[in-house]
């Protein structure tokens, strides 16, 4: 067991990063989001509360259009309808934002939902436990098949996820007319229950994917270098448990839907939730390429998204979720730009350590050798040693009176 999981561990990853940087590992825990590959971390949240206060100001403007065109859609029953609407789209973003954050975008969500609504809206009359506990199972076992998919074999989430989509697809064409909601659950009469429900675990997950720890380990499956490479076995593990949560959040909302609309369940393919559950994600400010995101961003942008679909009614337009889903799509680009963008830390702050080439190939952001620090104490330079004599050079040889010469004379 113990192999096959560092098998699974990216090569490198056990290794400190004090031999390749000099830094120490305390410091560039504190410095950087991902120490081991020196990304650098602390992302500005300033950036997504500007956005964030650019959603209010569209949420308040066409809150106020519909108000004006029709202030009976505001009221009373159709209140308490758009609310538990809000709760559903709500659930299908919150499961499009997750698997985002995480890097594996679950593609299959659309689906889910729909295969769920047709189920209770057959099984319906069995009761609530009866008619949702088979469908939440499903899912998550489904879900827990897709999770094995991408972080087994390490396969773009996108992709995994297109594949089940198409089995569950599978599974709403054997329906060929819609079908009539057979139970009588209503849940309009906890539409403000649910609401405070669905903003409180918007609110309280953004909040928490602010704090660093929480940010790094959510979104360590999103790929720094070549994104076939394996993240390691924590980031397959909280890979896995998103993609099987986002799962059961997309069969709980196509439940909630389809007991909220009084007419049939149509069998469609669920793509269109799809598009439209991921276009309010990233409007909401959650980034396309994972771990970043918002606080309150979900919140307002689903409560935009509900409203100006009751508004546009109002008004004569015939949008459907392809549309509003695109346009959400669109503008959650620019939003992702822009937090990617500006969500870094400055150039030049303290917290950001400038790039310096080691000569190796690696993430750039590595400090200065030290420099080697000269003997302590000094010592007494070594003499060369003595060239050896020799007595056939010697001068007296050559300068001296010679014997033989004296005797001569």
């Amino acid at each position: 067991m113990g192999g096959g999981v560092m098998g699974y561990e990216e090569a490198g990853r056990d290794r400190s990063p004090e031999p390749s940087s000099g830094v120490p590992a305390a410091v560039l825990e504190n410095v950087f989001d991902d120490p081991t590959h020196g990304e650098p971390g602390r992302d500005r949240i300033g950036v997504h509360l500007g956005w964030e206060l650019l959603l209010l100001a569209g949420l308040a403007a066409v809150s106020w259009l519909l108000w004006q065109e029709d202030p009976a859609a505001v009221r009373d029953g159709n209140l308490r309808t758009l609310l538990i609407d809000a709760v559903g789209l709500g659930l299908l973003a919150l499961a499009a934002g997750l698997s985002l954050r995480t890097a594996a975008p679950n593609l299959a969500i659309g689906p889910v939902a729909v295969a769920a609504a047709l189920h209770y809206a057959e099984q319906g009359d069995r009761g609530l436990p009866a008619s949702i506990g088979p469908a939440v199972a499903v899912a998550a076992l489904g879900g827990l098949v897709l999770a094995l998919a991408v972080v087994v074999l390490h396969v773009p989430g996108w992709a995994a996820s297109l594949a089940g989509a198409a089995a569950v697809v599978v599974y709403i064409e054997r329906r060929s007319a819609p079908v009539l909601v057979q139970g009588d659950y209503d849940p309009s009469s906890s539409a403000g229950y649910l609401f405070a429900g669905f903003a409180a675990v918007a609110v309280l997950g953004g909040l928490f994917g602010a704090i660093r720890a929480v940010r790094r380990l959510v979104g360590r499956y999103r790929p720094i270098a070549d994104p076939a490479r394996r993240r390691g076995a924590v980031a397959a593990v909280v890979t896995a448990v998103a993609l099987v949560v986002s799962t059961v959040l997309a069969a709980l909302a196509g439940v909630l839907l389809a007991a909220n609309d009084p007419g049939p369940v149509a069998p469609t393919t669920g793509l269109d939730w799809t598009v439209l559950a991921i276009g309010v994600a990233l409007l909401a400010g959650t980034s396309a390429y994972g771990r970043r995101g918002g606080v309150f961003g979900m919140v307002l942008a689903v409560g935009l998204v509900t409203v100006f679909q009751v508004y546009a009614p109002e008004r004569g337009w015939t949008l459907s979720n392809w549309v509003v889903g695109g346009a959400a799509l669109g503008v959650g680009l620019l939003a992702t730009r822009l937090v990617e963008t500006l969500g870094r830390p400055r150039p030049g702050s303290p917290e950001r350590l400038e790039p310096v080439s080691d000569g190796t190939i690696s993430s750039g952001w590595t400090m200065p050798h030290p420099q080697p620090v000269d003997n302590w104490p000094p010592t007494v330079p070594t003499q060369a040693a003595p060239q050896p004599v020799d007595p056939w050079r010697d001068p007296r040889w050559e300068d001296g009176p010679r014997r033989w010469d004296t005797d001569e004379r």
